[in-house]
């Protein structure tokens, strides 16, 4: 597997400061576990964050930081830490650790539409934004809509193609509020997504902004 779509340097740079939120922090995790050319750029985004910091002046600190920094460390979320990476798993590392299942198929998937279901993760109290599994059935088309914010897909089976090209199995869509498409899951298999968002999705159709609080994104 080589996947074609990337994430974006700024996520990048993100994900290497630690400053991503969980939701958005989980897909990019699980991106990065079968992603090599993403991996390398983490790992340089992470020297040049260490380069930077050996040339800042030493400063004394507290035991009072000291505690409140292991205390962060030790609530921190698995997806920081990601399990080693395995191109070809079924699911990646750090999607398959919050999983009780060992096959999608397995996922008590709930039907939103005709031909789509969805799969919601339960967040810590803390986390901005959502994120879920989508199953879009083949040929099924996600109405046209933008982004209150940030959004990202990894796809994790099937393809889907919109204006900006096709998708397949271990791409990532790393999109803001200026993208807007329409996702159209190809002929033959479900289109299984792994979805973060930071705000509400901004449908076009007024049908599918009567349907949103149905389908909950």
């Amino acid at each position: 597997m080589t996947p074609a779509h990337h994430l974006d340097h700024s996520t990048i740079l993100a994900y290497a400061a630690g400053t991503l939120d969980e939701a958005i922090g989980l897909v990019v995790a699980s991106h990065l576990a079968w992603c090599p050319q993403c991996r390398t750029a983490v790992r340089a985004a992470e020297a040049l964050g260490g380069g930077l910091l050996d040339q800042l002046p030493a400063a004394a600190v507290s035991e009072n930081c000291r505690a409140r920094t292991m205390a962060m460390l030790q609530g921190a979320s698995l997806h920081r830490f990601p399990a080693p990476a395995v191109a070809d798993a079924a699911v990646p590392g750090p999607l398959a650790r919050l999983l009780s299942v060992a096959n999608l198929d397995d996922l008590p998937w709930k039907k939103k539409a005709p031909g789509v279901a969805m799969y919601d993760f339960k967040l810590s109290p803390t986390a901005k934004g959502q994120v879920k599994l989508l199953r879009i059935g083949p040929g099924r088309a996600v109405p046209e809509h933008g982004h209150g914010g940030e959004e990202v897909t990894l796809i994790l089976g099937g393809a889907y193609r919109d204006h900006i090209g096709r998708f397949g199995r271990g791409d990532v869509a790393d999109l803001d509020e200026d993208i807007e498409h329409k996702p159209v899951a190809e002929a033959g298999e479900d289109c299984i997504c792994l979805v973060a968002i930071e705000r509400p999705t901004r449908f076009k159709s007024i049908a599918a902004r009567l349907m949103q609080p149905l389908v909950g994104i």
